[in-house]
């Protein structure tokens, strides 16, 4: 992920509905939840909760398909571990054991390149 990617995400995930969306989005897992679904997890009006998830798949943290008459929402684990690499990329400074919390938070697959020391 390149610096513009990553603040337009930043800039997204500032805003605490957007974050609220993002967090319920993944532990729906990859079958997702219908925009009704999420809005009612985090309090939003269907005209709140369609605004702030548009921002959202925007910025590519989040992607959405249609299903019959409903939008299906899911995360994008990979942009999202994307951000978490871009932020820890540099983390090391030599030093694996700085990164050892956040590397050991990640999945197998992600573990390779959260770190590079």
């Amino acid at each position: 992920m390149e610096e513009p990617q990553a603040l337009d995400a930043f800039g997204a995930l500032s805003q605490e509905t957007r974050l609220r969306m993002v967090r319920v989005l993944v532990q729906a897992g990859p079958e997702g939840l219908s925009a009704g679904a999420v809005g009612d997890a985090v309090g939003a009006s269907s005209s709140g909760a369609s605004f702030h998830l548009s921002h959202l798949e925007r910025a590519g943290l989040i992607s959405s398909r249609r299903e019959s008459r409903s939008i299906i929402y899911t995360a994008s684990y990979d942009t999202l571990a994307g951000l978490v690499e871009f932020l820890m990329r540099d983390c090391c400074s030599g030093h694996p054991e700085i990164c050892a919390p956040a590397v050991a938070a990640c999945t197998p697959a992600q573990k390779e390149t959260a770190c590079v020391c």
